[in-house]
C-alpha cells in the first residue's frame, strides 16, 4: 500500500476524452477527496436535520389520518422504485469514453428506458394499492407522486457534477429539491391542505430540482439509443437488479412475517429498530458519495485501489462499530428512560439490530469497488446468498419469537460477512475479513469491558439517569482513547489532506 506523502494521482489517462475532474492548483487528489467527504456530510446532516425538523412541524399541523395516507402511499410506492436502482449513473461515472457529451446522452437516454418502464409500472400500482387498502382517497395523491419520475429523470445531469468530483456544485444544486419542498411542504400544512402539503410539497421541489438541472446542464439533453451501450448497460445492471429484488425481499419479509410471527407489537419493533440504527450507515454514505468517482479514476492501481478501501472502511468503523455496539449496550437504558416500558419487548430486536448494522460496515463500501471495476455479478450473488440465508430463518421467528428474530438478525449478517469476505479475497489478494475484523474491534472491546466492569459493581439496583449517563461517558471515553490508540496515524492522515498544500502529480499509464 501507498505510504503517507507517496505522490498522488492528479491528471486523467492520457486516452481520456475529457478531463474526469478539475483541481485547484496546489490541491492533491487526496485533499480534493477529504474536503469532498466534508462537504457530502455536511449535506446529509443538513438533509438530516431538515427532515427531522419538518416532521415535528408538521406533527402540530396534520392529522394521524393524513399521515396514515402519507405512510401508505411512501411505502407502496417507494418501495417499487427501488426497482430503479440498477447502477445506471454508477455505469455513467465508471466510463472514460472520448466522447463524454455523447457518453452522457447514451446514459440518459438508458435511464429514461429504465425510468419509462417504471411510470408505466406506478400508474399501474396505484388503482391495485387503492384496492389493496380499501381506500379510494390513496388514486389522485398516488397518480401525482408518479410525476415524481420524470422529474428525477430532468435531474440527471447532476451526475456529470459527480462524475467531475464538483461535489460543492452539484450538493448546491441539488438543495434546491429538499429546501424547496420543506418551505412548500410547510406553508401548506399550515394553510390546512392536509396530506396534499406533503405531495404537493415534494413535487414542487423534485420539479424545482429539475429546472436547476436544466439551467446548468453542460451538455445538451438528447436521446441517443445503441445496441452497444444497451448491452453494456444491461451486462452492468442486470446483477444490481437482483440485488434490488433481494433487497426488496428481505425488507418486506422481515416486517410481513415479523407481524405474522410477533404481532402488531412485534412488527413496530422491527420497524422502531430499523429507524434507530439508520444511523450506524451515515458515515459510510458520505465516504461512498465520495469515493466512487476518485475509485473509478485509479481502478487500474489495484495497490492504491486496497489503500483506499482499507483506509475508508478503517475511518467509517470509527463511527459504526461503536455507534451500534453502543446502541446495543443502552438499549435498555433507552427504552425504560426515554420510549418507555411499553417498549420493553422491543430491546432484543433493537440490540441484535444494532450489532447487525455494526457489523455490516466490514467491508462496507466493496460494491464500489465492483461497480468501478465493471464487475457487478458478486453484488446480485452476495445479495442472493444474503436474501435466502434471511429467507430459511424466517421459521425461527414463530419457533422462539423475538429471540428467533434477533437470532435470524445476527446470522443473516454473519452469511452476508463471509460472501463478501469471499469475493474480496478475488479483488485485493492478501485481504482478510478475519484481520481487518479484529482490527476494528479492538477500538471498542476496552470499552465494552469498562461497562462491563461498571455493572458488575453496581449491582442489581434501579438504574437512573445518572448511572446510565455515567455508563455512557465511560464508554465513549475509552473508545475514543483506544481509537486514538490504535489509529492515530490514519486520523493525522486524514487531517493532513484537508490541509492546502502544493500538489505532486503523477500520471496514470495509458
Amino acid at each position: 500500500m501507498a505510504e503517507v506523502g507517496e505522490p498522488v494521482i492528479d491528471t486523467p489517462p492520457a486516452s481520456a476524452g475529457s478531463a474526469r475532474y478539475r483541481l485547484r492548483p496546489g490541491v492533491t487528489l487526496r485533499q480534493h477527496a477529504a474536503r469532498g467527504t466534508l462537504i457530502n456530510g455536511a449535506f446529509m446532516t443538513g438533509l438530516t436535520g431538515l427532515t427531522f425538523v419538518k416532521g415535528f412541524l408538521l406533527a402540530a399541523f396534520l392529522t394521524p389520518s393524513d399521515y396514515g395516507i402519507w405512510g401508505i402511499l411512501l411505502i407502496s410506492l417507494g418501495t417499487l422504485t427501488w426497482l430503479k436502482q440498477i447502477g445506471v449513473p454508477d455505469k455513467y461515472v465508471q466510463q472514460d469514453e472520448e466522447d463524454q457529451e455523447l457518453a452522457f446522452q447514451r446514459a440518459f437516454t438508458m435511464e429514461l428506458i429504465v425510468n419509462s418502464i417504471l411510470f408505466v409500472i406506478l400508474l399501474a400500482a396505484v388503482p391495485l394499492m387503492a384496492v389493496a387498502y380499501g381506500n379510494s382517497e390513496l388514486i389522485l395523491p398516488g397518480f401525482a407522486l408518479a410525476l415524481l419520475i420524470p422529474a428525477g429523470q430532468l435531474q440527471v445531469p447532476f451526475w456529470i457534477l459527480y462524475r467531475r468530483m464538483q461535489f460543492a456544485r452539484q450538493r448546491i444544486y441539488q438543495a434546491v429539491d429538499p429546501v424547496v419542498a420543506f418551505i412548500v411542504t410547510v406553508v401548506l400544512a399550515v394553510a390546512g391542505f392536509g396530506y396534499w402539503a406533503l405531495v404537493v410539497g415534494v413535487l414542487v421541489g423534485s420539479w424545482m430540482g429539475a429546472l436547476v438541472a436544466l439551467l446548468t446542464t453542460p451538455y445538451r439533453l438528447r436521446i441517443r439509443y445503441d445496441r452497444g451501450t444497451l448491452r453494456s448497460y444491461a451486462r452492468f445492471s442486470a446483477p444490481l437488479f437482483v440485488a434490488s429484488v433481494g433487497g426488496i425481499v428481505i425488507a418486506q419479509a422481515s416486517i410481513f412475517f415479523g407481524e405474522d410471527a410477533l404481532g402488531l407489537a412485534g412488527a413496530g419493533a422491527i420497524t422502531l429498530a430499523a429507524q434507530i440504527t439508520q444511523m450506524t450507515g451515515r458515515v459510510d454514505q458520505v465516504l461512498s458519495a465520495t469515493l466512487y468517482p476518485v475509485i473509478c479514476t485509479v481502478r487500474d492501481r489495484r495497490a492504491l485501489l486496497f489503500e483506499t478501501f482499507v483506509k475508508s472502511n478503517r475511518l467509517a468503523l470509527m463511527w459504526a462499530l461503536p455507534f451500534g455496539v453502543g446502541l446495543a449496550l443502552f438499549t435498555s437504558d433507552l427504552v425504560h428512560l426515554v420510549l418507555g416500558d411499553e417498549w420493553t419487548g422491543a430491546i432484543l430486536i433493537v440490540q441484535a439490530t444494532a450489532i447487525a448494522a455494526a457489523l455490516s460496515q466490514l467491508g462496507f463500501n466493496w460494491t464500489s469497488y465492483c461497480r468501478a471495476l465493471d464487475d457487478t455479478r458478486p453484488i446480485g450473488i452476495a445479495t442472493l446468498v444474503q436474501a435466502s440465508a434471511f429467507v430459511c430463518t424466517i421459521p425461527m421467528f414463530y419457533v422462539w419469537g423475538a429471540e428467533g428474530f434477533a437470532a435470524s438478525t445476527i446470522i443473516t449478517v454473519l452469511v452476508s460477512l463471509a460472501v463478501r469476505g469471499y469475493f474480496l479475497r478475488r479483488i485485493f489478494r492478501g485481504f482478510g475479513m478475519a484481520r481487518h475484523a479484529i482490527r476494528a474491534l479492538a477500538t471498542v472491546v476496552p470499552a465494552v469491558a469498562a461497562v462491563a466492569v461498571a455493572r458488575a459493581l453496581e449491582g442489581a439496583g434501579e438504574r437512573g439517569w445518572g448511572v446510565a449517563l455515567t455508563e455512557l461517558a465511560l464508554f465513549v471515553g475509552f473508545t475514543g482513547a483506544a481509537t486514538w490508540a490504535f489509529e492515530r496515524d490514519l486520523l493525522r492522515e486524514a487531517i493532513s489532506y484537508l490541509r492546502r498544500r502544493r500538489a505532486v502529480t503523477e500520471p496514470l499509464p495509458a
